[in-house]
């Protein structure tokens, strides 16, 4: 009897060292944890932006699959190091235009930044420092 309660104590204790709870003793192995794909993220993220640009628009936001295109986009120019005024202003094809909806430029800085947190995090401290700097976000 002894050693069962030596042998428990020490089992608690190494689980409460580890980190684990009292649900993964039980024999469940915790559930996946749920992710969103970045098309999803941004998109959603734009609809609840509910920026001005696409606020006649039917629906709230452009093409899903002609917006959804930008962000990869711009993910490769910022690895490639260019800035967002770069990709606004010298790129030909990174502003956010389509063939029948266009994008003001306050509300394309916040697409960039959408964008850019749903396809590629690691730039989005850059990317909101640039535009802080310059008075756009």
């Amino acid at each position: 009897m002894t050693r069962t309660l030596a042998a428990a104590a020490a089992l608690v204790a190494t689980l409460t060292v580890a980190g684990c709870s009292s649900d993964s003793i039980d024999g469940a192995a915790p559930g996946p944890v749920p992710t969103v794909a970045p098309t999803e993220q941004f998109i959603n993220s734009v609809i609840d932006a509910h920026l001005d640009s696409y606020a006649s628009g039917v629906p709230a936001v452009p093409p899903a699959d002609e917006l959804e295109a930008f962000p990869p986009k711009w993910c490769d120019a910022l690895a490639a190091g260019h800035s967002v005024e770069w990709m606004l202003d010298d790129s030909d094809d990174l502003y956010p235009v389509g063939e029948n909806w266009g994008t003001e430029k306050a509300d394309a800085y916040q697409l960039v930044v959408l964008g850019v947190v749903a396809y590629c995090p690691r730039y989005s401290a850059v990317v909101k420092k640039e535009l802080r700097e310059a008075g756009a976000y």
